[in-house]
């Protein structure tokens, strides 16, 4: 795992502890629209000008903010967010790996979406694999898969011991989780849609791995 360096993780700390504050969270919000002097953010938040210079002051430290003269009225000044200013506020740790490969249980619906998913917005390659592998992909991951658009591979489960090797691990199942306690990876507890069985429990687990997957792609870089 890779992380910021200090520094950047200090300024990040300091943006969101300046953003805590829900007026200065308003005021990041109206400037993400444009420019405004400390006279129309007052109108605008109904807010003493007091109690307004101390969350711009607060926001200036943070470097979310600056300010600049008006070239008509010299003694107005805008207000507006600074270069990048919410650049860095997501999560600051990455991960290098040569594959990423998903782990469920029966490797048959879960990781096999989430290997399916990953191919499609990552070049680094993917695969999936299970503890104690199904005979067969089941049809309800077959069955949502195609409804998205998303290709499942057409070949049979496989057990984990036959397809890990140096890969960044990603299980998707708390069964698989809890076996593999000292697995080096990270983990997504996403409910089995089998237990019912139902179009709407695949559904559900599409959704939820497609948004995990979403986030940690960018975070994921080539071993």
């Amino acid at each position: 795992m890779r992380t910021e360096p200090v520094d950047a993780f200090q300024s990040r700390v300091a943006k969101h502890a300046a953003l805590a504050d829900p007026a200065r969270l308003r005021i990041v919000d109206l400037l993400t629209l444009g420019d405004f002097s400390p006279t129309e953010l007052q109108a605008e938040l109904g807010m003493p000008s007091n109690l307004l210079s101390h969350h711009l002051r607060a926001l200036e430290d943070a470097g979310l903010l600056t300010r600049h003269r008006s070239e008509a009225d010299k003694r107005r000044s805008y207000i507006r967010l600074a270069a990048g200013a919410l650049e860095g506020l997501a999560p600051g740790s990455e991960h290098g790996a040569r594959r990423v490969l998903f782990v469920c249980t029966r490797n048959s619906a879960r990781s096999q979406i989430a290997a399916a998913l990953w191919r499609q917005v990552s070049e680094i390659p993917s695969t999936s694999a299970g503890t104690h592998p199904a005979d067969r992909i089941s049809q309800g991951a077959i069955d949502v898969a195609r409804r998205h658009g998303v290709d499942l591979p057409e070949v049979p489960p496989r057990r984990l011991g036959e397809v890990a090797g140096g890969d960044f691990i990603v299980t998707v199942c708390d069964n698989a989780h809890e076996e593999l306690t000292s697995l080096n990876g990270i983990h997504w507890s996403v409910p089995d849609p089998l237990r019912t069985n139902t179009e709407e429990a695949f559904e559900n687990a599409f959704a939820d791995i497609s948004s995990r997957i979403s986030d940690l792609a960018p975070r994921v870089h080539a071993a």
